[in-house]
């Protein structure tokens, strides 16, 4: 009887909780990615929306929210009723760079509920093929020798390739002159050109065009080398601390219930650990990360602190 009892009391127990558990999902999952469609920071999340959508037996859709430097699509994220239906996709940039650059935003990036870190990438600094520059330690030679004489692209003003590269200046004690783009894709086609001399861009958009010859790889970000440029260093061979990653993180709207932004951490995590998912994220020059919400909340931590150390030195600001 005794037995019995405890397995009832465990069997009510059990049903109150579902039953003050709110119901996830009802609806329609919406993720909203701050980004035209196209860029690695979109097809990720496209990538587990199947998986997610089979799990729950909803429709899981992405929208893509551009504008305003990623900011647009954060703000809408953190005005959604927070019942885990709208969820934001994002790269670093409105979670723990914004908030560094713009003296007012219209969101709190530090009230959003940590869903997962998706995957990450390293940068890569590039060079045409036919440049003058052959290694890491000859444009830091070049920049010392020739103050002001070589430039460096990037998709804009505080973009994480651009506080890559001024992190990377306050490492080398030499400054190169900025050109800012609007868009990574134009800013490699001028470095293709000949008209700007290096800049940093996500592995996944360079290493063809390093197999093919028509750009040198001077470094990786990553804190040891790639497995597919095995020859190419990493530069935190040179100085230690130097790591900084292309990262995509799923957040949730602030105050969404516990077990709401657990569930949708499970079914995120498990959909990025799918082997054909892993493989397609692979074939991006990414790795899965898919950590715990409590880890993904330290990782930011420790972002926010690194990226506002590089802004503060740097004096970058846009307002």
């Amino acid at each position: 009887m005794l037995g019995f009892a405890v397995v009832a009391i465990a069997a009510l127990f059990c049903a109150q909780a579902a039953a003050q558990a709110p119901a996830f999902p009802t609806k329609q999952v919406r993720i909203v990615v701050p980004l035209p469609p196209g860029a690695t920071a979109d097809t990720v999340p496209r990538l587990i929306a199947d998986k997610m959508s089979a799990r729950w037996g909803v429709p899981v859709v992405v929208e893509n929210r551009p504008g305003a430097a990623q900011n647009l699509g954060a703000e809408i994220v953190a005005r959604a009723e927070p019942d885990g239906h709208t969820l934001l996709a994002t790269p670093q940039g409105p979670l723990v760079i914004s908030q560094s650059l713009f003296s007012k935003l219209n969101f709190d990036p530090g009230a959003f509920t940590p869903i997962t870190v998706m995957a990450s990438l390293p940068f890569v600094l590039v060079v045409r093929s036919e440049a003058p520059i052959s290694s890491l330690a000859d444009l830091v030679a070049r920049a010392k020798a020739n103050p002001g004489s070589l430039t460096y692209a990037s998709p804009g003003i505080g973009s994480p390739t651009h506080l890559t590269m001024e992190w990377l200046q306050q490492l080398m004690g030499a400054k190169l002159v900025h050109v800012p783009y609007q868009g990574a894709a134009p800013a490699l086609m001028d470095v293709l050109a000949g008209h700007v001399d290096v800049m940093f861009d996500n592995a996944g958009n360079v290493i063809e065009l390093i197999r093919s010859g028509k750009v040198r790889a001077l470094g990786v970000t990553s804190g040891t080398r790639m497995a597919e440029l095995p020859d190419t260093p990493a530069i935190a061979e040179t100085w230690p601390e130097y790591v900084a990653t292309s990262w995509f993180a799923i957040v949730a709207p602030p105050k969404t219930p516990p077990a709401v932004a657990a569930e949708i951490s499970r079914a995120a995590i498990d959909a990025l650990r799918a082997p054909d998912v892993t493989r397609k994220v692979e074939d991006l020059s990414a790795s899965v990360v898919a950590n715990t919400p409590e880890e993904m909340a330290a990782f930011m931590a420790d972002e926010i602190a690194q990226w506002r150390k590089v802004i503060d030195v740097a004096r970058v600001k846009l307002d």
